[in-house]
């Protein structure tokens, strides 16, 4: 079983979801189909047939849920030693070719908005980058192509929830 690395908040939000899925939405599908159930004929149902779909997804849902926080590391990155890459670092990259300054901190799959600069600690591009000190020299396959980076920093930043 491989544990999946996650924040305390956003282990507190799934945890809270898959609690409001079980002890509330549940009871409201269930009243839902019986409602529909009680119009008669299930077979042109368009109401029965509608909520026994979102009963379907809300289970998978559960299901999911209740195997991440399962199999949930929790992870304090504020506690960590930051000296080289790991969960939680925000890293300054430099591109060799046209100096141009990417930040990208390393996060759970579950935070990960690479929109936001968060990355997966499950993509290439984190692998590639955990164990890394500043100073270094680490290459990554991109969209665009294979590119050399510097790593000119390695910090711990908190990241805003929002």
């Amino acid at each position: 079983m491989q544990k999946v690395p996650m924040m305390e908040s956003t282990y507190r939000k799934l945890s809270e979801e898959l609690e409001r899925l079980k002890n509330v939405e549940r009871a409201a599908i269930a009243k839902v189909i019986d409602e529909a159930r009680a119009l008669g004929d299930l077979k042109e149902n368009a109401e029965y047939h509608a909520a026994k779909e979102k009963q379907g997804l809300m289970e998978a849902r559960i299901t999911e849920l209740t195997d991440l926080i399962g199999r949930a590391q929790v992870i304090d990155p504020a506690k960590l030693a930051h000296e080289r890459v790991s969960f939680g670092s925000t890293v300054v990259l430099v591109d060799q070719d046209t100096e141009e300054e990417l930040v990208y901190t390393i996060v759970g799959t579950q935070e990960s908005n690479p929109s936001k600069g968060l990355i997966s600690i499950e993509s290439p591009m984190a692998r590639a980058l955990l164990g890394k000190e500043e100073g270094e020299e680490v290459e990554l396959q991109l969209p665009g192509g294979r590119k050399r980076f510097d790593v000119e920093e390695v910090k711990y930043v908190e990241i805003s929830e929002d």
